[in-house]
């Protein structure tokens, strides 16, 4: 590799680099030193090496935040509702945006651009007003402030990141294979199940990385739909930093949940590495 070839390199690979090191690496480690710090006496983090150190408060790192999440099985209850509301989010998806995915791919070149418009046209709008239209709606059903009406929400907002990328999937699938499996006596749930399924796996595993994650940290809708019972991490996170004024808590909080993520996407890349060996 020349001179020239090794500048063009750096070139294109250093903006994107720096903006992941600046907005993706430094918040990362600025959350992982803020929840290895005390409390502060009025909230936010105590000082590490105060110039006049006060009687009675604690400086310097600990992992008593830490400590206290696993110590409470509040905490690990909310962690385990969370992913609940995580997993039947996506499923949920996935039973919905299936069919609609596969009709948008099956239908006239003509009439599919103007049915995916249709499947995010709602991103026009503010993500508060479409949450608040379903309090409207909701509430005369007596479903509103219920862990149903949470799953609702969930389901409203996230469907179009399931739908959008089994029809990128489903668009691609060659038409042949469906005949040639007909032609040798496959019925119709036989050819979904040997041929259209497998391959739109890619799609289903995109679609539920764009749908799992986002639900386990939302809180905005468990607080205008849910009720006291439907408190997910999100909202942990949100009342530690904001309410109760605990950083080092809320750090420790969000830490835990971006080590989950992280285990389930390599589980995720594990597990497809696997299937492909084996195909």
């Amino acid at each position: 590799m020349n001179r020239a070839t090794r500048l063009a390199a750096w070139a294109v690979s250093l903006p994107p680099t720096l903006f992941l090191l600046l907005f993706f690496l430094a918040p990362s480690v600025i959350m992982v030193l803020a929840s290895l710090r005390y409390p502060g006496e009025f909230g936010g983090l105590a000082a590490l090496l105060p110039l006049f150190p006060a009687d009675g408060v604690e400086t310097g790192l600990t992992g008593e935040a830490y400590a206290f999440i696993f110590s409470d099985l509040t905490y690990l209850e909310i962690f385990g509702r969370s992913f609940i509301v995580a997993a039947l989010t996506t499923f949920i998806c996935i039973l919905l945006a299936y069919p609609l995915a596969a009709l948008i791919a099956r239908s006239p070149k003509r009439h599919r651009d103007l049915m995916v418009l249709l499947v995010i046209l709602p991103f026009a709008s503010n993500f508060l007003v479409r949450v608040y239209a379903w309090i409207i709606i909701l509430g005369p059903l007596n479903l509103l402030y219920t862990s149903s009406a949470v799953l609702i929400g969930m389901v409203y907002v996230h469907l179009p990141f399931m739908v959008l990328p089994l029809y990128t999937n489903l668009e691609k699938h060659d038409p042949a294979l469906l005949e040639a499996a007909q032609d040798l006596g496959a019925n119709a749930w036989t050819r979904f199940w040997r041929i259209t399924f497998p391959l739109s796996l890619p799609g289903i595993y995109s679609g539920s990385a764009l749908v799992f994650i986002p639900v386990l940290g939302m809180f905005a809708i468990p607080e205008l739909l849910g009720g006291t019972g439907d408190i997910l991490i999100g909202n942990l996170i949100k009342e530690q930093f904001l309410d109760n004024r605990d950083w080092p808590l809320g750090s420790a909080v969000s830490i835990m949940l971006t080590l989950a993520v992280l285990l389930l996407a390599a589980f995720t890349v594990w597990a497809g590495r696997t299937r492909r060996r084996q195909a």
